[in-house]
C-alpha cells in the first residue's frame, strides 16, 4: 500500500504540473513565494496554511543541495505504462516527464545568494546538464583549462593542464547565486516557502512525518528531505552528532573587475607553511579567492567587512601582490571568514542517510573540507541519485517501499561519500603543514616529483544516468 500510496504523488504530479512553464526569477525575492507570512490574524492566512497542511515530499532548505533535489524530482521521466493503462485519457502515453511536487521550506526571507563562488569539475556539471541547466551556466562561466602551484616566494613548483590529464575534464567556477537563481528558476511558481524556519519534527502516531516551523505552522509530510546544511536540525533529530571542526578557516571573497579581470583562465595556488591561498578566474570580470590559515579553535563570528579584509591581508603581506590586489577589488557584500568542519561517517557507528521516510542529502548528511572541491558536486550527485530511488520505488515491477528506496539511496552513496570526506581531509592536512623542514619536502620533492593530477581527480568520474 505504500507503494501505491506513493505513485499517486507522481501521478498527481504529472496530471497538475507537467505542463507548466518555467519562469524567469524574481527580482525581488518576496514574490509570490513567500506564502505563509503575512498576519495570521488574517481568516485568508489560516486557510492557506489548512490548505499546504499536508504535503507530499518536503524540502528542507533552498540551498544547493535542495533546490538541486527539488529540480531533479522535477526532471524526472519515467515509463508509466503500466501503471497509467487503467486511465482512458492517457493510456497511449509511455514515457511522461514528471514534474514531481515537491515544497521547499526556506528559513530566509529570500534565496541566500551572498557569498562567493564553488568549483565545479565533470561530476557537478554531468549532473546539471541532467537536470536541464548546465548550458545555461556554460555561457556566463569560464572553462578553466589548469592549475598552477607556487611557493610563497613566487616560485612555480608545478603546473597542470586538465585536458592532458583528463580529456573529458569540464572546470568552472560558479558563482553561488547564480546557480542558485538558476535552479529556482526550474521550479513551478510557490514551490518555495520562505521566512520557514523547523522548529520541531516529529513521528505522530498518525502517520507521516510532522514538521513545525517557528511561525506556528504545521506540516504533515509523506517524505521528508533535509538540505539544512552542516548544522542540519534534522541531522541531529536523526542522532547524528555535530560536524567537527578541522583546525583550519578560510577567508574567501570575489573580486570584481569592472572593466575586465587580468588573469589566466588557471586555478592558481600559493602554499605556505600553516598557510595557503589560491585565486581562480569565475568570469570576464570575477575573480574567486580564497586564503585558509592554522587556527586552534574558531575564533569569535566576525562580521565587519573591513576588519575581514584587514585579517585576510595580513596573513599574506609578503606574498606575492596579485593575491592582495585581489582582495582590494572583493565588494564588501563578497567576503566572508568561515571555519572548516567534516563528518566521517564510520560504518556501523554513524546513523543512517534515512530514518523511515526522513532522509539527508548534501552538507546535512557529510560535510566535508572544500580541499577536493567536491562538496557542492557531490550534493548535486546525491540529488539525482535520491530522485532515480524515489522514481525507482514506483516503476519497478516489484513496487518496492519508499523506505527501501531511501535506505538504497544511502547504500549506494556511502561508498563514495565516505572516502572523499576522509580524503579532503588529508589533503588539507598535508596543505597545511607548519614544520619548515616537512614545507620544504612538500614543495621541492613531493609536488614537483610525485604529484599526478590524474589519479587525484579520478573521483570526478561519476556516471549521471540522464532523469
Amino acid at each position: 500500500m505504500a507503494a501505491a500510496s506513493f505513485s499517486s504523488i507522481f501521478l498527481n504530479s504529472a496530471l497538475s504540473l507537467s505542463h507548466s512553464k518555467h519562469r524567469n526569477f524574481p527580482n525581488n525575492h518576496h514574490h509570490s513565494w513567500r506564502g505563509l507570512e503575512h498576519d495570521r490574524t488574517n481568516p485568508s492566512f489560516r486557510s492557506i496554511v489548512r490548505a499546504q497542511s499536508k504535503e507530499d515530499i518536503v524540502i528542507v532548505g533552498a540551498g544547493i543541495a535542495g533546490l538541486a533535489t527539488a529540480v531533479s524530482l522535477h526532471s524526472i521521466v519515467m515509463m508509466l505504462l503500466s501503471i497509467i493503462t487503467m486511465m482512458d485519457k492517457i493510456c497511449a502515453l509511455e514515457n511522461i516527464r514528471l514534474g514531481v511536487r515537491s515544497l521547499v521550506l526556506e528559513q530566509a526571507e529570500s534565496l541566500r545568494t551572498g557569498g562567493t563562488s564553488l568549483t565545479l569539475f565533470k561530476n557537478g556539471w554531468r549532473v546539471l546538464d541532467a537536470i536541464g541547466v548546465g548550458n545555461d551556466l556554460r555561457t556566463q562561466f569560464l572553462e578553466i583549462q589548469g592549475m598552477v602551484v607556487k611557493s610563497e616566494d613566487g616560485r612555480e613548483l608545478r603546473s597542470f593542464k586538465f585536458k592532458d590529464e583528463d580529456e573529458s575534464q569540464e572546470v568552472r567556477a560558479v558563482e553561488r547565486r547564480v546557480l542558485l537563481e538558476t535552479l529556482a528558476n526550474q521550479l513551478p511558481p510557490d514551490s518555495i516557502r520562505f521566512s520557514s524556519k523547523l522548529l520541531t519534527i516529529s513521528k505522530p502516531e498518525s502517520g507521516g512525518t510532522m514538521l513545525e516551523l517557528v511561525d506556528g505552522t504545521r506540516l504533515s509530510a509523506k517524505i521528508v528531505i533535509g538540505c539544512d546544511g552542516t548544522r542540519s536540525p534534522i541531522a541531529k533529530w536523526m542522532g547524528f552528532s555535530d560536524p567537527k571542526y578541522v583546525g583550519h578557516c578560510a577567508f574567501r571573497g570575489l573580486g570584481y573587475y569592472p572593466n575586465g579581470q587580468p588573469f589566466e583562465p588557471k586555478v592558481n595556488y600559493i602554499y605556505g607553511r600553516g598557510l595557503r591561498a589560491g585565486c581562480v578566474p569565475v568570469s570576464p570580470t570575477k575573480v574567486y579567492w580564497f586564503i585558509c590559515f592554522n587556527r586552534s579553535s574558531p575564533g569569535p563570528k566576525i562580521s565587519d567587512p573591513a576588519e575581514l579584509k584587514k585579517q585576510a591581508k595580513e596573513l599574506v603581506r609578503n606574498w606575492p601582490t596579485d593575491l592582495l590586489n585581489i582582495i582590494d577589488q572583493t565588494p564588501d557584500d563578497t567576503i566572508i571568514r568561515t571555519p572548516l568542519v567534516d563528518r566521517w561517517l564510520w560504518p556501523a557507528i554513524s546513523p543512517l542517510a534515512s530514518s523511515g521516510r526522513v532522509v539527508l542529502v548534501g552538507d546535512a548528511w557529510h560535510p566535508m573540507t572544500p580541499n577536493l572541491g567536491q562538496g557542492a558536486c557531490c550534493a548535486l550527485e546525491d540529488a539525482v541519485v535520491l530522485a532515480r530511488k524515489l522514481a525507482n520505488a514506483v516503476k519497478s515491477g516489484s513496487e518496492p517501499s519508499v523506505e527501501d528506496a531511501l535506505s538504497s539511496y544511502g547504500s549506494e552513496r556511502w561508498p563514495r561519500i565516505f572516502p572523499l570526506t576522509i580524503r579532503a581531509n588529508l589533503v588539507g592536512s598535508v596543505l597545511q603543514w607548519e614544520n619548515p623542514v616537512v614545507c620544504s619536502v612538500r614543495n621541492n620533492v613531493i609536488i614537483p616529483k610525485l604529484v599526478r593530477l590524474g589519479p587525484l581527480l579520478e573521483h570526478t568520474n561519476f556516471d549521471c544516468q540522464p532523469l
